[in-house]
């Protein structure tokens, strides 16, 4: 039996609208983060979804909870599906930090971790699942490296052209896992 996986970002936290790469940071939901997460919720609700399993980060708690809130539907976090930790920079602008996300596919950041190792760690997650919830259809909210350690070992996407990829946000992506 397949596990449906439907993987959402977390909505724009404040972070994200300053233009900051908050890596490990836990970070806020903005005013439209929050509209975005009652949106997602809108979306997903009658969606078929078992369970919710999201990032202990603020930003993606806070994105579960408002879009799942008054429903019977539980909320897991998991730390595995945080994003990669940017070590020393987490916090730091975006427009200095992803230029040079090549360099860090398998170098960790200084006091962080590599993407390598971010989506490996993702990955271990993705092991765990099919121990308790084959044949059902689960909501993932993370961030770019959940989504990488997704198109990675579900669809086969190798990491040099998801690191050299731009992210372009859609509502919703959604995999079949074995």
């Amino acid at each position: 039996m397949t596990i449906q996986i439907v993987f959402e970002t977390h909505s724009i936290s404040e972070d994200n609208e300053r233009g900051v790469a908050s890596g490990w940071h836990h970070g806020r939901l903005s005013e439209q983060g929050r509209r975005l997460a009652k949106d997602l919720g809108q979306r997903r609700r009658q969606d078929g979804i078992h369970t919710v399993f999201t990032s202990d980060l603020r930003r993606a708690v806070e994105t579960a909870e408002i879009a799942f809130e008054d429903t019977p539907i539980p909320i897991l976090l998991d730390w595995r599906l945080r994003e990669c930790d940017y070590g020393d920079q987490n916090g730091m602008p975006t427009a200095e930090l992803h230029p040079n996300r090549r360099q860090h596919l398998d170098q960790p950041y200084p006091g962080g971790e590599s993407w390598r190792q971010a989506v490996h760690r993702v990955g271990r997650f993705l092991d765990d699942l099919g121990l308790r919830w084959k044949g059902a259809r689960v909501l993932v909210i993370g961030h770019v490296a959940t989504r990488w350690a997704l198109e990675h070992y579900l669809n086969g996407v190798s990491l040099e052209d998801l690191v050299a990829a731009e992210f372009e946000w859609c509502p919703g992506w959604e995999y079949r896992m074995p």
